[in-house]
Parts: C-alpha cells; structure tokens; sequence
C-alpha cells in the first residue's frame, strides 16, 4: 500500500480539487462571450454539482470521521474534519460568489426581455391571476403540517423545498412546514407579450401561508432545502439479510432518505430563534447552515429556452446545433455489413449516436442476427435503445443485459428499466456485489449461414440518447476479431461471475487495465526525454498510476494530462513533476471521452476507456480500454487531442499551487468545441437518408502564449 503521497509536496486533496472544477463552472457565467441565458445555466450547473459533491463527498467524510477521527488523506494530510472545515469555508465562500452572479444576470436578463420576479413586483392583474392559479393548481396537492408538542418534527427529505415558518397560534408557539410538491412546475409563467415573465411556485407557496395556516400569526417564514449524505454501502450487513439483489438496492434507496444531513439551505438568515430551533431538529450546526439568493432549486433554467419568444432568444441562447450523422456510413445500406469491412468512430455530441441506434433497430428485425449483448450504467428517461432492445428480444433474439443497479442516482430508472426489459424476455443481470459495471459494450452477433458475425461498441459515455448531445465522447463500431474475441469472453465471464477473466486486446479492470497502464508508463520511462505521454480523463487520484507519472517526469518524459475535473497530481513542481502539463477545459459541453496514448510513432499505444484514472475505477469497477488500431481513426483522434491542447478560449492550465490560470495569447483565441462544430457543419443531418461524402477534416493549430490568472 503507498503511504504518505502528499511528501512528496506535488499533490493536493481530492475534494477541495471537486471545489476548484466547481468554481471554474460558475467563472463560465461571468464570460462575455456566453449568451447571458447560457451563463445562467452555469450558474444552475454550479448549485447542481455543489448539491452533488455534498450528497457523495461530504457524506463520505461524515462517515470516515466516524469510523476513524485521526484518518488522514494520503495526498493532503488532512484528516476528515480538517477537510470538512475546509469545504464549508471554501464553499461558503464560493456561494457568496455564485449569488452577485446569479444578481447580476437576473437584472441583465430583465432589461433582455426575461423577467424573473419576486409577488411584491407583480401588478393586481397578476396577483390576481396568481390567487386563482393557487386556489386551482397548487392547494389541492400541499400537505401543510403543524410541529408541536402533538406532532413531531418530520423527516426532511432531499431535493425537497419546504416552506417554513414559526408560528403562534392562540398565544403559543408552533412551527409549520410545507412541502412544495414536485409535480409542480418549478416556475408559473405570467402572461406577457415579448418578453418572458415569471415567478417561482416555492414564493407563490410562501406568500400564501396566512391562507394554508389560518387563525394563526406568522412571526417569520422562509424557504428551506436539505442535503443529505448519498453514502449507503449496499454491502452493508443492514442488507444481509434481502437475498434479491433488486429488492436490496430499493432499500438502499430508501434509507437514503434518513442519512447525515451535510447542508441546510435558507432563503435567507433566519433570526437566532429560529436557526436554533432548525439546527436542534435537524440534529446539525451552524457550519452546515447556508443563505443563498438563488432559488432553491435552478433545473428551472434548462426549460426557459423553448418558452423564449423568437424576438429575444437568438441573443440569449447558443445559436442551435444539431449532432450530425457521420460521413463514414451509407444509410441506404446495412449498418452491419458496413461495419463487417471498416471501423468507425462516432464523436458525440458533434456527429450523432443515431447510427448506433439505427444498427440495434436492424439488428432488432434481421432474421439472421442471433443475439445482442449489452452493458447498461445510465440511460434516457425515455430511452428507443430499450424499445430495441425489447424488440429483439420479443422477435426471439437472445438478448442479455447488465445493468448497474448502483449507478448513482439513476438507481431507480435503473430499477425501473430492468424490470421492463425482463418483461420483453431479455435476460438480466446486475453485476456484482462489491463492483460496479462501468464497461460501455454492446456485442452484437448474427449467422451468415453457419458461420457467425459481429459487431461490437465500445464507448466511452454511456448510451444515453440525451448527453449524448451535451457530452463529448467516443464510440468505436468495429468487427475486429481480436476486438470481439475479448468482448465475447468479457460476457461469459458476466454472467458467471468471473472479475479475473483473461483478454488480449481490451483491457478489463479490475484484472488487466491498471497493470497495463502503469507497464506502459514504463515503457516510456525507458525511453527517457524520448518518452511521450498524453491521456484524456476526466480525473486523476489514483495514488499508484500519481507515483508513476512523477517517476515518468523525474525520467524526463514529456506529459499532457487533459482533465476535465479532479487532479490530485499537481504539475510544474521543480523536480517532481516538471515535465508534467495539465489543463482543463469547459465549454458549452462536459468533457466526458478518456483517451490514453503512450509513446509516439509506429511505437504509439493509443486507448479509448470508459474508465478515469481513479482508483473506484481502475480497482473497483469494471471497466474496458480498448485498442484504437485503424489508421485513419488514429489520426482523427490525435487531431482531435492537438486540438484540445490548441485551445485558448476554454482551457485553463493547471498551476503548481492548484490554481487554474487562463491561457492569454495575442492571437484569435480557439474554442475546441466550436470548431468540432464548425468541422461537422458540412456533415449530413440525421434526418437525411444517405450522407454525402466528405474528405477528412484538417487538423487545427494554436500556439499557447503567456498564462493569465483567471
């Protein structure tokens, strides 16, 4: 086991990492140059992942404090309530931060024609309009509910709004609660002409309290949400007992509801009564206390676009873009046996996951495909992959499913989508007890006489229809036999249980994909200043793959590191890690695709994964690496790589101190995304039945200059 990491004086703690992706989230909604609509959504972006880090992180350090106070981070120091204390600092701080933002926009949405107002600035016509929509919409669905000496304090539930309030009632004290269903809509629009107007349904609710509670006198009332700790271990002996691995996951489920609360979050500052009263009944302190301006909850911000007016959403919103199909199919022919003689990548969100879909829907129909095999973690709330999917299987394929019942947050859709799938007569799975099945593969085999075909994908997102147009990834179509040769074995061993399967050409976490990582890294220690480098991921805090890359850059081997989010790995560090290059990008789309290549050359190894360098990646998931082995694809995805480190507009650079500075250069700043984009312009709609041929896209250049601190 590797000890004492933060020695070596380049390393930093994970969370307060979290922290600093967050906050360079929320700087995306101070940038000019991001329709203001758009930088609203940062700001909603923000108070997501905040919400996120303190359900998962938080929650995770409530847990190690109690089980061992002197615990201490192996890249920081720090035990978990020096962290702790660090966190409610820094994201106090940063919360301050995110309200002037969410101000500013608010007025400057305003004077745009989007007016998001509080009851005290609507006009009688309104408040009028606004009494009815109560009485009619809202009152029928509340369960208000009195805590006195008769009825007990409730059990708070997450990503719930409540409207609170102390009370008297006939000279004594009361408190009252209201929970603001989640059928409502989040926000009521008001009508208005050319302009969108509107208030939340959590104010119309507050604002109503003297009717909900009659007869009695409110002293002080506001909006209150909690977070509680998302931190249950299905392995747990409080399951021990529940056999059914689906039973067992909906149990999970709901003791989440009864976890450590991490935050509470006021609409504003209570008055000291009131804050003790909340903090005692909700068995909490005044650290986990947040006052925030902005709503109590922004999803909100994601539906406005389609409620703009045409006049005014052009200069609010990015303009639209539509994933194209990719130029390397013909769609007036068989997907399969396309693919029987080429590779083929598919670049999302910038070419589309319809031809994917498009082959499952054949393969659902041909007479002559015999079986289709799949690994689910998370899908679209309304998913045609599944339709396929249980369309094959009622026309008699073989169709076998593993899904990831503990993917975070998406346990119940999971759940959900199992069930159904099994009632088309798919055979389903749900991995293992101690591993998630992060793997994206789907394995598809059909009879060319007695002979058997196949077609494999490998991704790197999941097979989600929907952010498979909001994040960026790679999928590999190929029939290669090696290819499919591994991906048949990696089933087999699925279903029976089998982690430590044997493969050539893909490598598998747990038993193959760290070991090779860290062999490769030596390869290129070996070559010394001669050595390359470069990996895509979207974290990196897995201590043995750290050590290995300071030893790489002790030996002179040249580093780029491109991570979207965690790195516990710090460059630039005088004799440590000064051969090691890290920057981050975000954009109008989350960077989600993870590419290794090692080395430079006719000596390049060159991975797509789903798997981050993690250590819940590369020992307890599983996950697939596989091998990029067709020329032309190779160089896509080198271009593509040079294009992110090319980019001045989006990028900022990882500093020894943690720090992310923005990168200045007196040339036209370059936005990766944008010219991904301008690149697929060309490309063939997905609607269009056969896409026009197209030459391959020209790699694009920048040149880094001076580093600007952002």
């Amino acid at each position: 086991m590797i000890r004492n990491l933060y020695k070596e004086g380049c390393t930093q703690n994970r969370e307060l990492s979290w922290l600093r992706f967050d906050d360079r989230c929320l700087n995306e909604a101070k940038d000019k140059t991001v329709p203001l609509l758009e930088r609203l959504k940062f700001v909603s972006i923000y108070t997501s992942n905040l919400t996120e880090f303190f359900r998962v992180r938080v929650g995770s350090l409530f847990d190690m404090k109690q089980v061992n106070v002197a615990r201490v981070d192996n890249k920081s120091g720090m035990t978990p309530q020096q962290q702790l204390n660090e966190i409610y600092r820094i994201a106090k701080r940063t919360c301050k931060k995110r309200d002037e933002i969410y101000l500013d926009l608010k007025k400057r949405l305003a004077k745009a024609g989007v007016e998001d107002i509080g009851l005290e600035e609507c006009t009688k016509a309104e408040l009028k309009y606004l009494r009815k929509y109560f009485r009619r919409e809202i009152s029928p669905l509340l369960s208000p509910q009195i805590v006195d000496s008769h009825h007990p304090f409730p059990n708070l539930q997450n990503n719930v709004i409540y409207a609170a309030a102390m009370m008297k009632y006939k000279n004594k004290s009361s408190f009252g609660l209201i929970p603001v269903p989640s059928v409502l809509p989040e926000i009521i629009l008001l009508p208005a002409e050319n302009k969108l107007r509107f208030v939340h349904t959590e104010d119309v609710i507050l604002n109503r309290l003297p009717e909900i509670f009659p007869d009695v006198i409110v002293e002080e009332s506001m909006k209150i949400a909690v977070a509680r700790s998302a931190y249950v271990d299905p392995e747990d002996a409080l399951f021990d007992h529940i056999v059914d691995y689906k039973k067992k996951m909906q149990r999970v489920l709901k003791e989440r509801r009864k976890m450590n609360i991490t935050r509470v979050d006021c609409s504003k500052k209570p008055s000291t009564a009131f804050r003790k009263y909340l903090l005692t009944h909700l068995g909490t302190t005044q650290q986990a206390l947040f006052v925030q301006a902005v709503p109590m909850s922004m999803k909100y911000v994601f539906s406005l676009e389609k409620s703009l007016p045409a006049e005014i959403s052009k200069d609010l919103v990015f303009e639209k873009y539509e994933p194209k199909l990719t130029p390397a199919l013909d769609y007036s022919e068989n997907l399969f046996d396309q693919i029987q003689k080429k590779d083929v990548l598919l670049s999302y969100p910038y070419e589309s996951m319809e031809p994917f879909l498009r082959l499952l829907k054949e393969s659902a129909s041909d007479p002559n495909v015999v079986s289709i095999k799949i690994t689910i973690y998370r899908l679209a709330s309304h998913a045609r992959l599944v339709d396929y999917l249980c369309l094959a299987a009622e026309n008699g394929k073989e169709v076998d499913v593993l899904i990831e019942l503990k993917a975070r947050f998406d346990e119940q859709n999971n759940i959900d989508y199992s069930e159904r799938l099994e009632d088309a007569g798919c055979n389903v799975i749900y991995g293992f007890d101690n591993y998630k099945v992060h793997s994206k593969i789907c394995l598809i085999t059909r009879m060319n006489g007695k002979k058997p075909e196949h077609c494999a994908l490998i991704s790197t997102g999941n097979f989600n229809e929907n952010t498979a147009k909001q994040y960026t990834d790679l999928a590999l179509l190929t029939s290669r036999a090696a290819i499919v040769k591994d991906g048949l074995e990696f089933f087999k061993n699925m279903y029976m249980g089998v982690l430590d399967g044997e493969y050539h050409s893909l490598l598998v976490a747990p038993v193959s994909l760290k070991s090779t990582i860290l062999s490769l890294i030596d390869r290129e220690i070996e070559k010394g200043a001669e050595g390359r480098i470069l990996c895509k991921v979207n974290a990196v805090t897995d201590e043995e793959i750290i050590r290995k890359l300071i030893e790489a850059s002790c030996a002179g081997v040249k580093i780029t590191l491109i991570v979207r989010g965690i790195s516990c790995i710090l460059p630039g560090v005088p004799g440590k890690t000064e051969n090691i290059e890290i920057m981050s990008i975000v954009g109008r789309y989350l960077e989600h695709s993870r590419v290794y290549v090692f080395g430079k050359g006719l000596s390049e190894r060159m991975y797509i994964s789903s798997a981050d360098f993690m250590t819940r990646n590369t020992e307890r998931r599983v996950e697939i690496a596989c091998p990029i082995q067709d020329a032309n694809i190779r160089r896509r995805i080198r271009e593509y790589l040079a294009l992110c480190m090319a980019d001045t507009a989006k990028a900022r650079k990882l500093m020894p101190n943690g720090r992310l500075h923005k990168i200045q250069t007196d040339d036209e700043p370059i936005a990766s995304q944008d010219v991904m984009m301008e690149k697929t312009q060309g490309e063939v709609p997905v609607e269009a039945a056969r896409p026009a041929a197209r030459q391959e896209a020209v790699v694009f250049h920048g040149k880094r200059k001076k580093e600007k601190k952002e």
